[in-house]
């Protein structure tokens, strides 16, 4: 009985350890399985990774070839323009080469030119010894004069002949000497106003704002003139509302309060709703508008100009004579204009183009201040450049550009012509015809008033002088004394734009009658 309980035991326990084995080797045939799965998904991703990077490569790839192109391009490009940088500079080097051969070879000839006016004055008086001697032999032999009779006769002999080949030498001299000066001046200046085209525009005291409808005039009048009495009084203009249709006038002297009052009333036209509150927000909101374009404007003309790192108060200021006309000429065009022919010259004469840019540009900023502050436009912008701690370079050519203060600086000669190009090119200013009539009668009476002259007329504009003279009262030398105190006594007593031309002509006419 134990024996059969024994081998039942271990019959079990074989069974046991039979049934465990199948069931290991069918555990472990079935990891084996899912193994190879994983490992075909494995094998699967990392074939799709690959192919990716591969494709991830190839376009990195063909990116580095465009990136690459696109800077061969762009070398190349720039390779290109430094050689044509390169070329104009190399043409610019000789076209100065040739302007310095030209100007050693005039010297030479203006040199060998004095060395034979020196030879001809040296004839000249061992001439005039000879023939003093001659006179004075035959004077005594002749006339039995007494030595100091004699002396006295040779000497006035002597001293109109002199007078004669001395106004003969003088005309020489300023001729050559105006040939030379005058072409080389000329050259600079066409060279300079070549580049140079500004608008030509027109000074107004009174602006005209067009209304959809005349129903609008009524809105604008108000009941019984209170709108417009209250948008004249806080706009300080003169509101003017005719028999024009569709129109009302806007007139005020200072230009930016009109431009002001312009946009306000354009707005609250536009707007429909006009009374004493909306009219006073319009103005300020209009204020606003003008005082951002002011500085837009200044900005925008100091890039223009050339000129930077000016502080912000002075581009303000600057933008002010956006306003401002002189002579009807815009005082921003004028200054850009004059700050560009300044850079130019000095560009040509080896000047400082900065400082010259710099004090075109601000020669007239005082005329943005000369409405609310007393003193002169140049006395003003002088102390506000101070102010601001500007170039003291710059300062000086704003106040020697009218003579205030003596010229130091050849900078403060090129803005002071400058300033004279752009105000009196043709078409840069006009003048009303009353102010134009007086300025021509004043220089006719300048002329008549000197002695020997017997008539003057002003041509060309008033821009020349013609001053015919009586021959048997004035010679050839006086004559050229005569332009010169014509000239200067109309620098003293008159102010005009540009420069006035002085010509004397002397003629003589000799008369006879055939009976």
């Amino acid at each position: 009985m134990e024996a059969r309980l024994i081998i039942e035991v271990v019959i079990g326990m074989l069974i046991a350890a039979i049934v465990g084995g199948i069931a290991y080797r069918v555990g472990r045939q079935q990891a084996k399985d899912e193994g190879a799965v994983l490992r075909a998904q494995a094998e699967k991703a990392l074939s799709e990774a690959q192919a990716k990077a591969r494709q991830i490569l190839i376009e990195a790839k063909d990116e580095i070839l465009r990136e690459r192109e696109a800077f061969e391009k762009e070398i190349k490009e720039r390779r290109a323009e430094l050689q044509r940088e390169e070329d104009r500079l190399k043409r610019r080097r000789e076209e100065l080469e040739q302007l310095r051969e030209r100007n050693e070879k005039r010297e030479r000839q203006l040199n060998q030119r004095q060395s034979q006016l020196d030879k001809r004055e040296a004839e000249i008086e061992k001439l005039q010894r000879e023939k003093l001697a001659a006179l004075e032999q035959r004077l005594q032999e002749v006339a039995n004069m007494t030595r100091e009779q004699a002396r006295e006769e040779l000497l006035n002999a002597v001293r109109e002949s002199a007078r004669q080949d001395m106004a003969r030498i003088i005309r020489e001299v300023e001729a050559e000497a105006r040939e030379t000066a005058e072409q080389r001046a000329r050259r600079l200046i066409v060279e300079t106003m070549q580049r140079i085209a500004t608008e030509v525009v027109a000074e107004r005291a009174v602006t005209v704002v067009e209304l959809p409808s005349e129903e609008a005039k009524g809105r604008i009048i108000g009941r019984n003139g209170r709108n417009v009495q209250t948008f004249e009084q806080i706009a300080g203009v003169d509101i003017i509302v005719d028999d024009t249709p569709e129109a009302v006038t806007i007139s005020c002297f200072d230009p930016v309060r009109r431009e002001i009052a312009r946009r306000a009333l354009e707005a609250l036209v536009r707007d429909g709703r006009i009374h004493p509150s909306r009219i006073e927000k319009a103005l300020e909101d209009a204020r606003r508008d003008v005082e951002r374009i002011m500085s837009e404007e200044g900005e925008r003309a100091a890039n223009e100009a050339g000129v930077h790192g000016l502080p912000s108060e002075i581009i303000k200021t600057l933008g002010r004579l956006k306003y401002r006309t002189s002579y009807g000429q815009n005082q921003l065009y004028h200054a850009v204009e004059t700050a560009k022919i300044a850079g130019l010259l000095a560009s040509e004469l080896k000047a400082d183009v900065k400082v010259c840019k710099t004090a075109g540009l601000l020669h007239d900023i005082g005329k943005a201040l000369d409405r609310e502050s007393e003193g002169t436009h140049v006395q003003l912008g002088v102390e506000l450049l101070r102010r601001y701690n500007i170039n003291p370079k710059v300062i000086h050519c704003v106040e020697a550009h009218h003579h205030d203060v003596p010229q130091e600086t050849i900078e403060a000669v090129i803005v002071e012509i400058a300033d004279a190009i752009s105000g009196s090119r043709p078409g840069a200013r006009r003048e009303t015809l009353e102010s134009y009539m007086q300025r021509v009668r004043q220089l006719e009476e300048i002329a008549r008033s000197f002695k020997g002259v017997a008539e003057a007329y002003a041509i060309q504009a008033g821009r020349e002088l013609r001053v015919i003279v009586k021959p048997e009262a004035l010679d050839d030398l006086a004559c050229i004394q005569l332009s010169r105190d014509i000239a200067r006594r109309i620098e003293e007593t008159m102010e005009y734009p540009g420069q006035i031309k002085v010509t004397v002509v002397r003629e003589t006419r000799a008369i006879e009658y055939a009976k």
